[in-house]
């Protein structure tokens, strides 16, 4: 029969394919909805990110699913894009079981966003490139720093950000020392547009 069955699927081009039965594609085919329950529209994680923050805010979002752990599993796959989504959909569901089980091989996964976060020193090492404004350029530099562990004060932020420029921004910068962030930016345009018509002072 099993010889047969191949045979078949051969002659239908399904040869060395999985079953495209819905029991077979289907994660977790037991799992009924709530009665009322609306399914949230989810953010999604495309890889990059702080896991640990990204399944915080996907039980705050189902936090009426308290409990129903199954159900918090099935829609977990929801909040996936891409090759994040690819990943999901690879894996042996059997180990899952309880949430713990995939929240932990998901944090297991996507570690490296964490062990790779920016700190101090790479902070320091961010440069603006070429085509990109100053506000642009400070507006990625800070979202940077909201990633660094332990989070810095407006202080060190710009005391940080100053040691990022280069020496044209630097010398010309200073007076941003001690100033709230979005002041620093502010400078920095001003020397942005200076240097732009070549009429930088001492």
């Amino acid at each position: 029969m099993r010889s047969m069955e191949q045979s078949l699927k051969s002659i239908q081009g399904l040869s060395g394919q999985k079953s495209v039965s819905y029991t077979d594609l289907c994660m977790f085919p037991h799992v009924h909805l709530p009665l009322g329950f609306k399914t949230p529209k989810f953010e999604k994680y495309d890889g990059h990110g702080d896991p640990i923050a990204h399944l915080k805010r996907y039980c705050n979002q189902l936090r009426g699913a308290g409990g129903k752990e199954e159900l918090l599993m099935a829609y977990f796959g929801e909040r996936l894009v891409g090759i994040i989504s690819e990943w999901y959909m690879d894996q042996d569901i059997s180990r899952w079981h309880i949430w713990d089980d995939l929240a932990r091989d998901f944090v297991r996964q996507f570690q490296y966003n964490i062990n790779i976060a920016p700190d101090r020193n790479s902070l320091t090492n961010l440069r603006k490139i070429s085509l990109e404004s100053f506000r642009e350029y400070a507006v990625k530099w800070c979202e940077q720093a909201s990633r660094v562990k332990p989070s810095m004060d407006e202080v060190e932020m710009v005391t940080i950000f100053l040691q990022a420029q280069e020496a044209d921004y630097f010398q010309n910068m200073m007076s941003a020392m001690g100033k709230p962030f979005a002041k620093a930016i502010k400078i920095g345009e001003i020397v942005e547009n200076v240097l732009k018509m070549c009429r930088i002072l001492s």
